[in-house]
């Protein structure tokens, strides 16, 4: 059940109101951003939107990346600068003189959006307002670092957005806001729900933030007997066992969509699944593969997985029509085996 702290759902008209009753009360919040990855963009577009002082950008950074393995900038980190605000790329948080630098900002709030680090305490500390984080979860179920996949891989109907403050625990902080539940489908990915649900939070959070700013929100401690946690995913996570159901397979490949990824063995060498249906019940040996026309089908726990987008080890991603014209002995195969 979804803890509903505003009197009604938020929409973006409200955000626009909510931003009108800031100018004219003069109550731009100072904010240091604090986000890493594309679906973390929309956030920091919607708060400069709002009128905000975006005094700092905090990202990862810079990694290398593609096939030229240039170092590249998040793409927070590419928007920031384009936009022409200040963005800093830390190693480390914990260091003294980076908590110096972010103290001497004076900010009102932080904002955490996706940034990939855990905020220590020192830092937590500092601005007046404390810290936000948009989770993508309804709090106090999912917590941690991996809830959407969590969400997918337990065949959750619904899951949400929720606007917490930050302390020192796993995502224990209260709760300022929350969206309606948002449907789970069939066919969300960890990419497309990830997306979906950071565009909500985009514009659940301008209102929050100046709901909060003004007094008009009062933190809401979490109920922690209903509390779960996700985990930290794994490389290995991502190995299909194909004794498990193909219900629970299919939510694997959606779930660990991009990283880790899915894959199984064949002839030695890893062959990753990127995109599945839910086959027939037709009976088929855990692992066992069978070709109809240009579709590929295989075996698991309880019926059958249909294969429609696969990628051999060291080769580019495929149809299963493109597959099946350079790998056509496959018709029998035993994966795993």
């Amino acid at each position: 059940e979804k803890r509903q702290l505003f009197p009604r759902k938020l929409t973006p008209r409200d955000s626009r109101r909510a931003i009108a009753r800031l100018d004219r009360g003069n109550g731009m919040v100072k904010i240091v951003y604090f986000g890493s990855p594309e679906f973390a963009v929309p956030s920091l577009e919607a708060l400069t939107a709002a009128g905000h002082e975006i005094c700092a950008v905090i990202t990862q950074p810079d990694r290398r990346r593609g096939r030229s393995k240039m170092p590249l900038p998040t793409p927070v980190g590419a928007y920031a600068s384009e936009a022409g605000m200040a963005v800093w790329k830390p190693d480390q948080l914990r260091k003294a003189g980076t908590v110096k630098d972010l103290a001497a900002l004076e900010a009102d709030a932080y904002v955490v959006a996706a940034y990939g680090k855990f905020l220590p305490d020192a830092v937590l500390a500092l601005p007046r307002l404390g810290v936000l984080n948009l989770h993508p979860s309804l709090i106090p179920k999912h917590r941690g670092p991996s809830p959407v996949a969590t969400a997918i891989l337990e065949g959750d109907d619904w899951t949400g957005v929720t606007v917490m403050l930050l302390d020192s625990g796993m995502d224990t902080g209260p709760i300022l806001s929350q969206s309606d539940p948002v449907p789970v489908t069939g066919r969300d990915t960890h990419t497309t729900l990830t997306e979906r649900l950071f565009k909500i939070g985009s514009v659940l959070l301008p209102p929050t933030l100046d709901a909060y700013a003004k007094g008009e929100i009062t933190p809401a401690p979490q109920d922690n007997s209903r509390a779960t946690t996700s985990r930290l995913l794994k490389r290995e996570d991502g190995r299909i066992d194909w004794s498990m159901t193909a219900i629970e397979i299919h939510r694997q490949v959606r779930a660990f969509d991009p990283w880790p990824g899915t894959f199984t063995t064949w002839r030695g060498q890893n062959l990753k699944i990127l995109s599945a249906l839910i086959g027939p019940e037709a009976p088929l040996s855990p692992g066992e593969v069978r070709r109809a026309a240009d579709a590929i089908f295989i075996g698991t726990g309880s019926g059958q997985l249909e294969v429609r987008k696969l990628q051999v080890e060291g080769k580019s991603k495929m149809s299963t029509a493109a597959f099946l014209r350079g790998y056509s002995n496959i018709e029998g195969a035993t994966l795993n085996a």
